[in-house]
């Protein structure tokens, strides 16, 4: 949540850092400010709101042209979405400028403190107090890095701070602290944020701060060094896509497009890891022999990711006969779990910078367990404080509701699974071969139920007055279930609910009534037989209460036709890829449904793309 852009440059700099948050929308916010260095003063601009009010705030009443600044979108915590809690917040008699992303949890202890020094303060939020510490810090240091090694031992929470003071031209100082930020190098010119999305328009070279660590930028350099000011030189990235990736392209919204990559982000993902007869993945030192003394696998995930590793559980065990648990990461290190270090424990966040998942892996790590992170986003922390690391390459995902990242973490997940598999040896070449032959093929059926969807749109429109959607799946189903469930709350702000279809005789048929509107995902009737039948049961029997009843089954599958109101149809494919293909249809129905009430499907009310505080 919140994003953060800094700049020393001679380019326009209010300009950098509006793009930079225009490209950090996705990560959800309420208001945004930018603030420059003018001479020996800040001037500065905050609005609640969309960044388009602070940007009509400006055309109206430019900021002067600057070579150092700050900009922040915020999500709100500490006090309201109003233009006196947005950020940047001053310090130091308001020669200083601050933003910051995170919580500073002893907030209130430092500004009964500073007011009682006779700091005055305009707004209600954790932030400013921060901004007044560090104003105080540099009336004593003069230099602003050595303030902000001062400061940030006096904070406790987690946070990324950008700071400027107008006695230092040019300079740009952040600190992290179990919160994300990056570093772009230009040419003559840096930039900083938290995401590469802020700068990648501008250069795709950057690099990741540790946590714990303190950067200064100016137009010539970036020195980083620890919090007690021992220097580091961190490790530089390429990042391997471009801003126009982060482009609508003609689209009605970026969720509409993401969901049209879905096939892009499976190749991708797949690609040089497949090879004529199995699987090929580089895990570094999760070698051969690492993965064959495991002995069982915990997968932390939260949200849409945690509905992937469900999946990933059933592939896991089904094909490597190891015994796997899915826990939601932010109830992982509270519940107290036995890990050791025969205990594999992969996460997988789209962002990689979930805050409940990167602390559930540091706990993970700190009681001797192993660490693999299935991730999208170079650079991110989950990663590199993971032992390995399986990038899923689905290119950047702005919506906040997520779709070819889900795609992309099965995938990865079922690679991982053929890969173990063939270390344990617990499936046959020929075996491994079959199923590397079907995911080859997943691109291709992708788009074919893409070019297939004329019926969910239809449905869309005549459901939009819908209060409340079920539903019901089975073995692999049942996370899809989960997951268009998920999806319709999301964006579509409707009740809706996901069970397993054995659990219905155990309550959820209360719910059925006439004209409840049933989501079925049904398992083919050629791969898995009685799980087919027992699911066909569950439609007879919400068909009998008055239910409307919407199946998506395979292509040919006849069964499901006398009791369904509408068939939505996916081509064949092995058990464990069809979550892949019977996904895309809950997605679209959801985005369409979302559009036809009106709705801002790309940055639903009171959600963040990046959950980056606990």
């Amino acid at each position: 949540m919140c994003g953060i852009v800094g700049y020393t440059g001679d380019r326009g700099t209010v300009e950098v850092l509006l793009e930079g948050l225009s490209r950090l929308e996705y990560r959800g916010y309420d208001s945004a400010g930018v603030s420059v260095i003018d001479g020996e003063s800040i001037a500065l601009r905050k609005k609640g709101g969309k960044l388009a009010v602070l940007r009509s705030s400006l055309e109206d009443a430019p900021l002067p042209a600057s070579a150092t600044g700050i900009g922040h979108t915020r999500w709100a915590t500490h006090g309201g979405p109003t233009d006196e809690n947005a950020h940047p917040h001053l310090g130091d008699d308001g020669k200083l400028s601050l933003i910051h992303n995170g919580i500073i949890e002893n907030f209130a202890a430092l500004r009964a403190e500073l007011e009682a020094d006779g700091e005055a303060f305009a707004s209600e939020t954790d932030t400013e107090a921060a901004a007044k510490l560090l104003g105080r810090a540099y009336r004593e240091t003069g230099d602003l890095t050595d303030a902000m090694q001062r400061t940030v031992g006096r904070l406790e929470g987690q946070f990324t701070l950008l700071a400027m003071h107008a006695e230092q031209p040019g300079v740009v100082v952040g600190a992290s602290h179990n919160s994300p930020l990056l570093v772009g190098y230009g040419e003559g010119e840096h930039f900083l944020g938290s995401d590469v999305s802020a700068f990648v328009k501008f250069t795709p070279s950057a690099a990741a701060l540790d946590n714990d660590q303190i950067v200064t930028i100016t137009a010539d350099s970036a020195s980083v060094t620890d919090f007690d000011g021992n220097p580091s030189e961190p490790k530089r990235f390429e990042v391997d896509w471009d801003s126009s990736a982060a482009d609508k392209g003609g689209w009605s919204s970026f969720m509409a497009k993401e969901v049209s990559e879905g096939p892009v982000a499976v190749e991708n993902t797949m690609r040089g890891r497949l090879t004529e007869r199995g699987v090929d993945l580089d895990l570094g030192v999760l070698d051969a022999d690492v993965l064959r003394g495991i002995h069982r696998i915990v997968i932390v995930a939260c949200g849409t990711a945690a509905y992937s590793a469900m999946v990933g559980k059933y592939a896991i065990e089904t094909w490597a006969r190891v015994p796997v648990e899915v826990d939601l990461a932010h109830e992982f290190r509270y519940r107290d779990p036995m890990l050791d270090e025969h205990t594999l424990v992969i996460s997988i966040s789209q962002s990689g910078e979930t805050m409940d998942t990167k602390m559930a892996v540091q706990h993970a790590a700190s009681r001797g367990a192993r660490t693999l992170s299935i991730c999208n986003t170079q650079g991110a922390t989950i990663p590199r404080e993971s032992e390995a690391v399986l990038y899923t390459h689905a290119g950047p995902e702005v919506a906040v509701a997520s779709t070819k990242a889900f795609l992309a973490q099965v995938i990865g997940q079922l690679l991982f699974g053929l890969h173990l598999a063939k270390l344990r040896g617990t499936m046959t070449d020929d075996a491994i071969a079959e199923i590397v032959a079907e995911m080859r093929e997943l691109p291709d059926e992708l788009r074919e139920v893409l070019a297939h969807q004329e019926s969910v749109h239809e449905l869309a429109h005549w459901m939009s007055d819908t209060r409340s959607v079920l539903f019901l799946g089975r073995h692999v189903g049942y996370p899809v279930a989960l997951e268009g469930a998920l999806k319709l709350k999301e964006i579509s702000y409707i009740h809706a609910e996901g069970f397993a279809g054995g659990e219905l005789k155990h309550g959820p048929i209360a719910l059925i009534e006439p004209g409840q509107v049933v989501f079925v995902v049904v398992p083919s009737p050629r791969n898995e037989p009685l799980l087919h039948s027992k699911i066909v049961s569950n439609i007879q029997e919400i068909r009998a209460r008055g239910a409307r009843v919407i199946a998506v089954a395979e292509v040919g599958d006849a069964a499901v036709l006398p009791y369904a109101d509408v068939v939505l149809r996916v081509p064949l494919t092995l058990p464990m890829l069809e979550p892949v293909l019977q996904v895309v249809p809950l997605h679209i129905f959801a985005l369409e449904l979302a559009t036809a009430k009106g709705l801002d499907v790309d940055q639903p009310r009171n959600l963040a793309k990046s959950v980056t505080v606990e």
